[in-house]
């Protein structure tokens, strides 16, 4: 099955700073919030999606008939190890911050060193047809599309295994980003808020090759929990065969920035994800080669 192309409509910015919540995760998970924190009517949106279908096979790709070089179009290139680029030739200072060159690349690396442009939109932002906890119409329902076909074909593939994967969040603008950050600041204080949120910039779902992703037995919450479901060990075992990584690795806080995220999956093409994979590695270490 396709994906339904959006039009991204004046405006966009407005409707993208509404609609945060703060109840994305419970209170007990507060010190493992996620950078991707919302504000105070997520949770509405949640209730009000939890009675979506989460199997719903016959909407989505059929895994088998997917094509096996499928990243061979990717906007990152060849998928060979020597085409990846490396980190430092993919940014350059501007106004004494690090911006990166390759923003519509699905090898772009985002962090709180490396910022995205402030003006950057991906390239065909899509919704996948895969179940959701956001309301119809969210902007954060969209994707690159070639991350939102290879997202159904791992939820179709999920499905077949009796795994029920729902989709939180994608796409965010660097203004709903930055509405997000001012909240959690407010909330958490500054230096809470920069450990467990991005600034405006430096959020890999304004690269709109990430999903977060949660299951019904969580309620749609992002904790560390997930990665003990049975959805989350799916995803930790299997994202790669998609072209998937889990980005916010345990153990790799340091080179990161970020906690521990099982639910934040960031699509690289799966020559790439292969072998991120394979090395247990972040991104940081993959592309610093």
């Amino acid at each position: 099955m396709t994906v339904r192309n959006l039009v991204l409509v004046t405006g966009l910015s407005l409707a993208l700073v509404a609609g945060c919540s703060s109840n994305e995760q419970s209170s007990n998970d507060q010190n493992q919030a996620d950078k991707t924190t919302e504000q105070p009517d997520e949770s509405k949106e949640q209730n009000s999606t939890d009675k979506e279908s989460t199997n719903n096979d016959s909407d989505q790709p059929n895994e088998d008939n997917a094509s096996s070089d499928e990243d061979t179009n990717s906007q990152g290139g060849s998928d060979n190890q020597h085409a990846y680029p490396a980190m430092g030739e993919t940014v350059a200072e501007e106004n004494g911050k690090q911006i990166v060159t390759n923003p519509n690349s699905i090898y772009v690396v985002a962090n709180k060193k490396r910022n995205l442009p402030s003006d950057f939109v991906p390239e065909n932002l899509v919704e996948p047809n895969v179940p959701f906890y956001a309301n119809d119409g969210d902007p954060k329902r969209l994707m690159v599309e070639e991350a939102a076909k290879a997202l159904e074909i791992m939820f179709a593939a999920a499905s077949k295994d009796g795994m029920q994967l729902k989709a939180v969040s994608g796409y965010r603008s660097y203004e709903r980003q930055e509405a997000i950050f001012a909240y959690n600041a407010d909330r958490y204080g500054a230096e809470k808020a920069n450990r467990v949120s991005a600034h405006a910039g430096q959020s890999e779902h304004q690269t709109g090759l990430t999903m977060d992703i949660s299951a019904p037995s969580l309620g749609g919450s992002l904790s560390e929990k997930f990665g003990s479901t049975p959805e989350g060990e799916w995803v930790a075992e299997n994202a790669h065969k998609y072209g998937f990584v889990v980005r916010y690795l345990k153990g790799k806080e340091d080179i990161t920035g970020y906690q521990y995220e099982p639910w934040h999956v960031r699509y690289v093409g799966k020559e790439a994800s292969k072998e991120i994979h394979e090395a247990g590695i972040t991104l940081e270490e993959f592309f610093a080669k």
